[in-house]
């Protein structure tokens, strides 16, 4: 097709004229592409590897079968090196994986063998084993201690409402006011009950619930809360108090929290005729450095 514009001068000279074939040349594409266009349209090639690996991960070295690394199809390190993806080398060669490598020799033991670590190191490498997703691991490791033991302690937990938050309470009111009176600790009250029900002075509760008659007609649901910074309970388990002060404990510790308690009586609130609340009141001490 040739594109024919209008001309403002009758006559004009060759060089001013577009030829039919300058204007073909304006609409026609390449015949072929340029290596650069070639390269980015082709797909990668899978990457491939060899029977012997060696691995840099986070800095430290390893060397391996590939077979182990593929032993189980659904983890991370199974894909990784299935060849569907490009895995970076170090100067030297190493497959490299950014990861503290501090436990992956426990990782590949398991999949060597299946031996699993010593219990003082059996929390950190289910933590990398869930990054690596290797789930047969996982759920060796949940079967032994101090896992085992976490797994009813959670479910222990669970039966205590808002408990998390509590925590985060407790912690938040510390920290301020450490911060207030520019001390190294803080202390705060928390109110530990295992059981909703009034207790009469010789401490044998005789009802099931707070709920007291007035009258026949008129039944009066009784609501207290006792003079505290936080408060834990009811639950229904036979985990007393003394267990979910433990938990409390253990878990600020975790935190790198610094606690300690101590049991400084009971709420005297009086609540009707003869009855008094009764709940214990614990004093935590938290100290900061």
């Amino acid at each position: 097709m040739v594109v024919v514009t209008g001309q403002s001068k009758a006559s004009a000279t060759p060089d001013d004229a577009m030829s039919s074939s300058d204007a073909e040349d304006d609409f026609q594409e390449p015949a072929t592409p340029t290596a650069t266009q070639a390269g980015q349209a082709l797909p990668l090639l899978p990457q491939q590897f060899p029977e012997v690996v060696p691995l840099n991960v986070g800095g430290m070295f390893f060397t391996t079968r590939l077979s182990t690394l593929r032993r189980y199809e659904d983890t991370m390190l199974a894909a990784m090196f299935s060849g569907r993806h490009y895995i970076p080398t170090d100067a030297e060669g190493r497959y490299f994986i950014d990861r503290d490598g501090t436990y992956f020799g426990d990782i590949l033991n398991f999949l060597r063998s299946g031996d699993l670590p010593p219990r003082e190191r059996v929390r950190s490498v289910y933590k990398e084993a869930q990054y690596y997703s290797i789930g047969p691991l996982l759920d060796n490791l949940e079967d032994i201690q101090p896992l085992k033991g976490e797994k009813v302690r959670q479910a222990f937990l669970g039966l205590m409402p808002y408990y998390k938050d509590h925590l985060e309470r407790i912690i938040e009111i510390a920290k301020l006011r450490a911060m207030q009176r520019k001390a190294r600790f803080a202390k705060l009250k928390v109110c530990v009950f295992k059981e909703e029900m009034p207790i009469t002075p010789y401490e044998c509760p005789h009802f099931n619930s707070l709920r007291f008659e007035r009258s026949e007609s008129e039944p009066k649901l009784f609501e207290h809360h006792c003079e505290v910074d936080v408060s834990f309970g009811p639950w229904e388990a036979v985990a007393d108090v003394y267990d979910l002060l433990h938990c409390i404990v253990t878990d600020l510790s975790a935190r790198g929290i610094t606690v300690e308690h101590q049991c400084i009586g009971v709420c005297d609130k009086h609540l009707i005729n003869h009855y008094y609340c009764k709940r214990p009141i614990y004093e935590f001490k938290i100290t900061w450095w």
